[in-house]
């Protein structure tokens, strides 16, 4: 029997209703588990480092905000990440392929397929997915965990909606490859992994082990521009507009006249100027191949 931590957060979206499931389900398929259930995201990476030496692998059931909060533990300990989607958006499970069905998730995890994935990374905070200032900020702002609970993916539509009728452009330089790109933009959006935001796309081609980060810069001049990129940016084909910038590299800078908050996985946690970097392969998921 393979030893593993089986960490859930009891305030996503289905993680109270989820957790004996997954428990019965995983134990079912020969785990030994070792169970912890928090409310403390902060605390996820301190509880992995805790289990280092007991455990062979870390489940854990959660959205993509508790993923993110146990990216130091996993890259400390190096110890593979089974997922159990069980947030709102569960983007990272949408990138690699993982169901979010609960009893097809365990069988993912069972069959112990390791794949090595990139990180991406901004003034010292790691994310999976995307970080992003301007548009996405307000709407994490605005986007409460109780409107989530209840209008699940729905939630961020609404409040994209809403957002986007009073969206106001800020200017911005972009740094890539010692070039230097002076916009006016919505938006600005780097993308590790494939989606974001509840399915949105960052690029069509952009993959979670591609070892580059993709850039995109919504610089439109009306609302209703906006409403009409969504289905495009929905596909990923949105890059080939003329009103979307789109850049790809290893390292990229971006500064801000004022201090702009940075959203990375869905929640702000720093601020411009900053520098973002990906590294490869810096961290074992199980996933379908």
């Amino acid at each position: 029997m393979k030893k593993a931590l089986l960490l859930v957060n009891q305030h996503s979206r289905k993680g109270q209703k989820l957790l004996s499931q997954a428990t019965v389900k995983l134990q079912a398929l020969g785990f030994d588990l070792m169970v912890e259930s928090t409310d403390r995201a902060r605390e996820l990476s301190d509880t992995i480092r805790r289990y280092q030496n007991r455990v062979e692998l870390v489940i854990i059931g959660g959205g993509d905000g508790t993923l993110n909060a146990a990216i130091e533990g996993l890259m400390d300990t190096k110890l593979p990440l089974g997922i159990l989607p069980m947030g709102t958006a569960n983007d990272l499970a949408r990138t690699l392929g993982i169901p979010t069905d609960l009893s097809a998730a365990c069988q993912v995890i069972a069959s112990g397929q390791v794949r090595l994935i990139d990180l991406g990374w901004v003034n010292g905070q790691h994310f999976f997915n995307v970080a992003s200032l301007g548009l996405s900020v307000q709407i994490t702002q605005r986007l409460t965990k109780e409107f989530k609970r209840r209008w699940g993916i729905l939630a961020y539509a609404f409040t994209a909606l809403q957002v986007i009728l009073e969206s106001r452009p800020f200017r911005a330089q972009i740094i890539v490859k010692n070039q230097s790109f002076n916009v006016k933009t919505i938006q600005i959006a780097i993308g590790n992994g494939r989606y974001y935001g509840g399915g949105m796309t960052v690029a069509e081609n952009a993959t979670i082990d591609d070892r580059k980060l993709d850039l995109y810069s919504l610089e439109t001049k009306n609302w209703w521009e906006i409403i009409a990129l969504l289905p495009a940016m929905k596909q990923g084909n949105h890059t080939s507009r003329p009103n979307v910038r789109t850049l790809e590299a290893q390292e990229i800078e971006v500064n801000t006249s004022k201090r702009h908050p940075i959203n990375t996985d869905g929640e702000i946690t720093t601020y411009t100027p900053a520098t973002f970097r990906v590294i490869p392969q810096a961290l074992a998921v199980i996933a379908p191949s």
